[in-house]
């Protein structure tokens, strides 16, 4: 296992601090914060979503300035990899790798009956999110 250091810490904090850009969308997920920790060059996190339940990796290439999103299953194994992505893509990579499916309203309207607008009961109805 490789050693982390202080600047694998800060990278991490770095792309933490991109991903929390749009917390919804990543809580979508299922982002588990208990389980995000330091890697060498990036963060590593658990995630329960529609198309990828396992560890995502975060790495952040500096010379190049891109990110590389890779998809780990329960078991460790590697499943798929996103290479290239630039800041601006970051979060809707990962929730295309991870969350987002064909029809995805209705599907989380299935999944979550709580959360269906009783106006339109195709619809998630609007969520205010507090943060204290």
């Amino acid at each position: 296992m490789e050693k982390i250091e202080q600047h694998d810490i800060e990278t991490g904090q770095y792309i933490l601090s991109v991903l929390s850009s749009q917390m919804n969308v990543v809580a979508s997920w299922g982002f588990d914060p208990k389980t995000l920790r330091p890697i060498k060059a990036g963060i590593q996190f658990h995630v329960q979503g529609f198309k990828h339940t396992g560890n995502v990796q975060v790495k952040l290439n500096e010379g190049a300035d891109l990110f590389e999103v890779s998809l780990i299953s329960e078991s460790g194994e590697t499943v798929d990899t996103h290479e290239s992505i630039y800041l601006d893509e970051l979060i809707s990579t990962i929730d295309d790798a991870v969350e987002n499916v064909d029809g995805y309203e209705k599907r989380v309207c299935e999944e979550y009956p709580n959360l269906v607008d009783p106006n339109n009961p195709d619809k998630i109805r609007p969520v205010e999110i507090v943060i204290l």
